[in-house]
């Protein structure tokens, strides 16, 4: 059984596995770096060990700081979160290595999902539904250009080791290819490290839907619904809900079977996400991050399962809690991204926050590591806390939201809860008909007519 955890992240989701452990029983370890010492996740753990400087490549990124913080405080295991360290397949390996247990899928795995080609071509011998595009890496403009030709326009560049909505460019058109092919490239290398990329149809309007996926490692998993991401800025998700207003029993029941026999299969560990596009009643597999996401707390709520806690049991029985006839959605949920950022051209507003309240209520649920007098720090991503709604059905969520929307006090700081406040008020969110194009299109027809 693992006796002590340490979280290799920090923020609010630092601070939500550091809550799993204290409900488990099971000491926890922060680290941090010098700019986050007076963190919160910090002073909720058990223990906590500095790492480094502010700048994350020293601190939150380095592997031997971060094995270094294991050996000194006897933690036999690790949980990267996400972002940082959580998909890097060496690191996975090294604490294995250490006989320190990695809390998450193995290291082949995360290998094999992390490359976005290889991760096309897994998921495809494994039956799962992908988007056409071409075979393999292209790497020269001749290659790109006869992939486009095949596929037909619009497409898609992307890099090939890419995430975080970075290494992607449309092109319409050859002249529109032959300008950015090379763009993408040198933007992959910059990003990544690796200038690889591929092309795949681009399509119109899709929605952006995931199915959350969990296995035992031992050739069982099962999956938990799906999310709806489709509300993106820059191909970054901003609200998500669970379930989808566009799926019905059936075709959830479709999909979420595809997945898990798919997982069942390479005996997949831990919780993942299987990412789509979803158009004309048509799933295409773009991507599988093998770790925690942001949004997991809608699924949480629909199921009321803490998948922290099924993470860290997995990890150390390597068992499944339940099996797939037991899961039965209950209700609605909404997730709003809350970040220190200034409207309308969302640039980071670090800072001291003067003064916080959350809100409160039934059904209302905030995850965030701020508070009075904590200065958020400009070495960082802007997310400063999540604001989780749940509710009998999604009209009430949307009422709920509302509501806890208004409760939210965040000052010192400008952040995107107006943003939220104004979305509601859209017919499109209120009946669910938006594609991951459509926040993009609102924005700027939000600015032309402030232009006028």
């Amino acid at each position: 059984m693992i006796k002590k955890i340490l979280i290799a992240n920090r923020g609010e989701i630092a601070l939500r596995i550091i809550r799993a452990c204290q409900e488990l029983k099971i000491k926890s370890v922060a680290v941090h770096s010098t700019a986050d010492s007076d963190a919160m996740h910090v002073r909720m753990a058990d223990e906590s060990v500095c790492i480094g400087p502010a700048n994350s490549a020293e601190s939150y990124l380095s592997i031997p700081a971060i094995i270094t913080a294991c050996e000194i405080t006897g933690a036999d295991a690790v949980h990267p979160g996400y972002g940082f360290l959580s998909e890097n397949a060496s690191f996975a390996q090294i604490v294995e290595d250490h006989s320190i247990t990695f809390i998450g899928p193995s290291s082949e795995h995360i290998k094999m999902m992390g490359d976005k080609i290889t991760a096309k071509k897994t998921m495809r011998e494994l039956g799962v539904p992908c988007v056409p595009g071409s075979n393999g890496s292209t790497d020269t403009l001749e290659e790109a250009l006869e992939s486009a030709k095949k596929i037909t326009y619009p497409v898609i560049i992307k890099a090939t080791a890419g995430g975080g909505g970075r290494g992607m460019k449309v092109a319409t058109s050859s002249d529109e290819l032959r300008k950015n092919y090379h763009t993408t490239k040198l933007e992959a290398k910059n990003a990544f490290g690796n200038d690889q990329v591929y092309i795949e149809k681009y399509l119109s309007l899709p929605r952006h839907i995931e199915i959350q996926i969990m296995g035992d490692g031992n050739g069982n998993a099962l999956y938990l619904g799906e999310r709806d991401c489709s509300l993106q800025r820059r191909h970054q998700k901003i609200l998500e809900e669970a379930p989808s207003p566009v799926l019905n029993d059936q075709i959830r029941q479709n999909i979420g079977s595809i997945c898990a026999k798919a997982m069942a299969k390479i005996k997949y560990s831990g919780v993942g996400t299987i990412e789509f596009l979803y158009e004309n009643n048509k799933f295409y597999f773009i991507e599988m991050n093998t770790r925690l996401q942001v949004e997991h707390p809608v699924t949480e709520s629909i199921f009321q399962i803490d998948l922290v806690r099924e993470q860290i049991k997995i990890a150390s029985e390597g068992t499944l809690s339940f099996e797939q006839d037991q899961l039965k959605i209950q209700g609605h949920s909404i997730e709003c991204r809350i970040n220190a950022e200034k409207l309308p051209d969302f640039t980071p507003s670090p800072g001291k926050i003067t003064a916080f309240h959350s809100p409160g209520g039934l059904g209302v649920r905030m995850d965030s590591a701020i508070y009075q007098g904590y200065v958020i720090p400009p070495f960082y991503d802007s997310l400063i806390g999540k604001l989780i709604i749940h509710a009998e059905n999604r009209e009430s969520a949307l009422n709920r939201l509302e509501r806890a929307l208004g409760e939210l006090i965040v000052d010192g700081v400008s952040t995107t809860t107006q943003l939220f406040q104004e979305l509601l008020l859209e017919p499109d969110i209120q009946n669910g008909e938006y594609s991951i194009h459509w926040l993009e299109k609102w924005l700027q027809d939000k600015e032309h007519k402030t232009n006028l």
